[in-house]
């Protein structure tokens, strides 16, 4: 009997019974709580005003169950079949988004109108099937409830986020952005970029041989990206400083260490030294710039003391090993 809720053979929903489209009604509202719940708690600390809101979907939700529970007594008596989405071929599915921390705002809220759109057509659906008027009639209800759940999050929102709070809470989720993608990122976009310069380019001088110098310049943006990827993730688990996911704090590190010893690294695949070297050169520049908008755009550094950090330090950096190679 329970084999045919296996995955392997799911049933359709045109197969399902109304007794059996009541069942998978009110555990999918019993996930959607779960769900709105895990949305509010997750937002509770940081963004308080916007959990108030998935703390009254929670709610909505709730009665919603009640109400199609009492239909089922009324219809069927008080046994449940224990019916759920991932038994139903082609039902929609719930990603565990919630499970995220720390949860982005605009993306929970997102989730949050998807969850409404998908119950919606699930209700219109399940209403078509259905002769009784009883039934068809809470189906239809519960369809246009959950039409009218993103104007419901709208008021929920003027109630409890008042404009003041929404901008202070989206300050809040653009810092913790700063703090756990771009400032890592930058650093080790920073650190690839120039503490490879003098090897690549001594190397370069030094030997003349590209493929040779190619080599040098992988394997240092590699090692310095695999350094640094560690270096962020073991030096601060985020909990004191809010910084955010280690992993992911790690790899923002990493990658863009190794992408900016990559980006003059690379050139050197050209046979030609003086091409190779030409274009290398031309590639340093074009990362400091890059740099120095990063840090002029996200951390609101003055362009002058972006310039002078960046661009004349690496200019430092890439002469210091040009002497070196030709020494």
């Amino acid at each position: 009997m329970l084999t045919r809720f296996l995955p392997s053979g799911r049933r359709s929903f045109s197969t399902l019974s109304e007794q059996e489209v009541l069942a998978l009604a009110i555990s999918s509202e019993e996930d959607d709580m779960r769900i709105y719940r895990a949305y509010a708690d997750g937002l509770r600390d940081a963004f308080p005003d916007s959990a108030a809101i998935f703390d009254g979907m929670v709610e909505e939700e709730n009665s919603h169950r009640a109400r199609l529970i009492e239909l089922h007594k009324k219809r069927f008596g008080e046994e449940i079949p224990l019916l759920r989405r991932e038994h139903v071929r082609g039902y929609y599915e719930r990603k565990p988004d919630w499970l995220v921390r720390p949860l982005p705002l605009d993306k929970t809220r997102a989730m949050a109108e998807q969850m409404e759109r998908q119950a919606e057509r699930f209700y219109r659906a399940a209403a078509a099937r259905t002769q009784d008027a009883d039934t068809r009639k809470l189906l239809g209800d519960l369809a246009y409830a959950e039409s009218k759940h993103t104007a419901l999050a709208i008021r929920l929102g003027e109630e409890n986020v008042p404009s003041d709070v929404r901008e202070r809470e989206s300050e809040t989720e653009r810092k913790q952005f700063l703090l756990t993608y771009i400032q890592p990122g930058l650093a080790g976009l920073m650190d690839g970029s120039i503490s490879t310069l003098a090897p690549i380019f001594a190397a370069a001088f030094a030997t003349g041989d590209t493929w040779n110098t190619f080599l040098i310049g992988l394997s240092a943006s590699i090692g310095a990206g695999i350094s640094m990827g560690f270096t962020e993730a073991a030096h601060d688990d985020g909990v004191l400083t809010g910084r955010g996911s280690p992993l992911k704090r790690g790899l923002a590190s990493g990658i863009m260490t190794t992408v900016g010893g990559l980006g003059h690294a690379l050139p050197y695949l050209i046979p030609d030294f003086k091409t190779a070297t030409t274009i290398a050169i031309a590639v340093v520049f074009v990362e400091l710039w890059a740099i120095t908008w990063i840090q002029n755009r996200f951390m609101e550094t003055p362009w002058g003391r972006a310039i002078f950090q960046v661009v004349l330090g690496g200019s430092l950096v890439l002469a210091a090993g040009i002497l070196i190679g030709v020494a």
